[in-house]
């Protein structure tokens, strides 16, 4: 198989070896599943994003189709888009899969109409064939910090934002969650019945900043590319072969009922310059050298750096472990 052309980065630091990466990964992998896990093989969600395409791609390298399972786990705001693509990837790679379609169940514990009734805090009139999005302003255009607003599109098409109190977006956002924590769930049922082990996505930028749900797509075994920048991902993706149509498909959350982004909801810039940011705020690279990298101005690379500080403050209680007394 051909691999379609790599999104290889212009800075050096980032660029990788994937052959050697791959095998890497691959190794360790094998050596985690059979001396710690005791599993003998994964289950993951495919969302027909980059991420978990190029998990299931290095599961596969690694342990062989048959012993890896994938879901497809749709609900009444995904994109169709998602699930044509995931289906592509476990045929691309040979994996059997299986559709879970989590609407109906969503709808019975109440997570659409929990979060409307948040939405109509906001919007009054929010209703049947209205959709929304949560979009947070960027750091660097709102004095470095990330101001939270509600976007709606009633059903004869006018869009309108609006700014969300507290308590509105808390309970969007926890209504929401039962969408990743249902997923997992099932993720957990097929290993469990397997005797196989959960399969986690997260890439580097994801898991240093907080971008999942605790106890939803947070939740995991094995984390074979949470050390990978984004950009990092997208060159394994090539090198193994993942369909062209994901290579080229920008990164969303596919959560809301309206399209949205990751810069939208979480991330301060696009993930090539937000890579650069986070490799020069760990590798003590200067603001100006950060700054010539990615077009932005040494003052916008500081106000990134806080903003990625914040957000690390965040994602300590979402990486932390239960407490215990002893």
């Amino acid at each position: 198989m051909t691999a379609p052309m790599s999104r290889t980065p212009s800075f050096a630091p980032l660029v990788l070896d994937p052959e050697a990466e791959v095998e890497r990964i691959a190794a360790w992998m094998r050596a985690r599943l059979r001396l710690d896990l005791r599993k003998r093989g994964l289950v993951l969600g495919l969302s027909g994003g980059i991420d978990s395409s190029l998990s299931a791609a290095l599961a596969v390298r690694a342990l062989g189709a048959k012993n890896v399972f994938a879901l497809f786990m749709p609900e009444n705001d995904s994109d169709p888009e998602s699930l044509r693509l995931g289906r592509s990837v476990a045929q691309t790679f040979g994996i059997e899969s299986v559709v879970e379609d989590i609407g109906p169940t969503l709808a019975a514990m109440g997570c659409y109409e929990r979060r409307d009734a948040f939405i109509r805090e906001a919007v009054p009139e929010y209703g049947a064939g209205w959709a929304s999005k949560i979009v947070f302003d960027n750091p660097m255009t709102s004095g470095g910090y990330n101001i939270s607003s509600l976007v709606v599109r009633s059903p004869d098409g006018e869009t309108r934002k609006v700014r969300l109190g507290a308590g509105s977006y808390l309970g969007i956002v926890a209504a929401t969650n039962m969408k990743q924590r249902t997923r997992k769930q099932l993720e957990y049922y097929h290993a469990d019945r397997l005797n196989f082990a959960v399969l986690g996505t997260p890439n580097r930028l994801e898991y240093d900043q907080g971008f999942f749900v605790k106890n939803g797509d947070g939740a995991a075994d094995i984390k074979p590319i949470a050390h990978f920048y984004k950009s990092q991902v997208y060159q394994l993706a090539a090198y193994l072969g993942v369909p062209a149509e994901i290579l080229s498909r920008p990164p969303t959350t596919d959560t809301y009922s309206l399209p949205q982004t990751q810069e939208e909801f979480y991330f301060a810039l696009p993930y090539d310059k937000m890579d650069i940011c986070l490799y020069g705020l760990e590798n003590a690279v200067p603001a100006a050298t950060i700054a010539e990298a990615t077009g932005l101005k040494a003052g916008e690379v500081e106000l990134v750096w806080a903003d990625i500080a914040a957000k690390r403050k965040v994602a300590r209680y979402l990486h932390s472990q239960p407490l215990v007394m002893g």
